[in-house]
């Protein structure tokens, strides 16, 4: 027992140990977030804060984990990504340069240490569809996709972080019951790297939380997004039931869904996909009049309300589960287009608050 509480306990008080060194390093190395009309704070803050949650995390595993082949590779394409994000937060990065540098630390947790996504299940029937010379590319797809979810998200104090350890907390319950009630090889694996993770967000989130001392930046929302796409593929698709597949789409549903919205959104629009706009989920719902923790904490909420759908898809039949993915669909949508994240124009009255302006 002591072995499996060891590691998220030091990676909670590394996480929070680390951060004030941390940040005085993004001081140091001008790894600092200016203000401009798209941000939601007038100050310059320094970012790069993820650093603390890899070291807490990286640690913790090191030191109380078995380091498996899958384990490593994990560890290798964190150390990869995390050097990408360093670099962007302290002298920026093209968009380019970036997702070449996610490709290529998603192929060095593929290659060398195997972690790929081999087959999927069919939703409608059960049956396995290997895939064949489609299995890298797809895996590379599935990790950059998530790791650029996370890193969109992440524009309110608190937010990424929250999210992703909420996602992390759903991967642990879905990877327990697999393992419990199916037998399913590796899911002790998955919780404990899970609740590792979730302990060293936790750390760090009391430097981070509304009104932070430090951003994540790009180390470490690059960093949360990488590990929990990864985390999904050693183990979430490895179950044989048929809506394996599409639990990890409910359990990142936020970052993803904002992230797809956009596209649809700037797509309709005739914006250019990757230039960033202010009408992401949290714009939009701190222009309906909520504060700034309160945004976060909506938020967080609609992912834990995911996170409890992804649990329970894990365990009703399958009719039952294709039911409650189509409710989910028509709900989310409804939402979407109410709070305005696919582009529908607001009715007048609503306004940006002071908060939103003052952060």
């Amino acid at each position: 027992m002591e072995k499996y509480i060891m590691a998220p306990v030091l990676a909670m008080v590394l996480g929070y140990a680390i951060t004030p060194w941390v940040r005085v390093l993004a001081f140091k190395v001008g790894a600092l977030d200016k203000p401009d009309p798209r941000k939601v704070h007038n100050g310059v803050m320094p970012r790069m804060g993820g650093l603390a949650v890899y070291l807490a995390f990286i640690v913790a595993v090191l030191l109380f984990r078995d380091l498996t082949p899958q384990v490593w590779g994990l560890l290798t394409g964190a150390t990869v990504i995390l050097l990408v994000g360093a670099l962007d937060d302290i002298r920026g990065l093209s968009p380019r340069v970036k997702l070449a540098g996610q490709v290529i630390a998603a192929l060095a947790t593929i290659i060398p240490f195997d972690v790929q996504i081999y087959y999927i299940t069919n939703p409608l029937t059960g049956d396995m569809l290997f895939l064949g010379a489609f299995s890298i590319p797809l895996t590379v797809f599935w990790i950059v996709a998530v790791t650029n979810a996370v890193n969109l998200i992440d524009g309110l104090d608190g937010l990424a972080g929250g999210v992703s350890s909420i996602a992390a907390l759903t991967m642990a319950a879905v990877a327990w019951t697999q393992w419990h009630l199916y037998g399913i090889p590796g899911m002790l694996e998955t919780i404990m790297l899970a609740l590792t993770l979730v302990a060293a967000v936790a750390g760090f989130l009391k430097h981070n939380f509304h009104p932070a001392k430090i951003f994540l930046g790009d180390t470490g929302s690059l960093f949360l997004g990488f590990t929990l796409s990864v985390m999904a593929i050693m183990s979430l698709t490895k179950s044989a039931t048929a809506v394996s597949v599409i639990i990890p789409l409910v359990i990142l549903g936020v970052p993803l869904l904002d992230t797809f919205f956009a596209v649809i959104r700037r797509y309709h629009k005739h914006r250019p996909i990757f230039k960033p706009d202010r009408e992401h989920l949290h714009h939009q719902l701190m222009a309906m009049g909520l504060s700034h923790r309160q945004t976060v904490l909506a938020i967080y909420a609609l992912s834990g309300f995911l996170g409890l759908n992804a649990v329970v898809l894990n365990l009703i039949s399958n009719d039952q589960a294709l039911v409650l993915l189509v409710v989910l669909a028509v709900v989310v949508i409804y939402l979407a287009d109410r709070v305005g994240v696919l582009g529908r124009t607001r009715k007048a009255g609503y306004s940006i608050t002071d908060d939103y302006q003052q952060r």
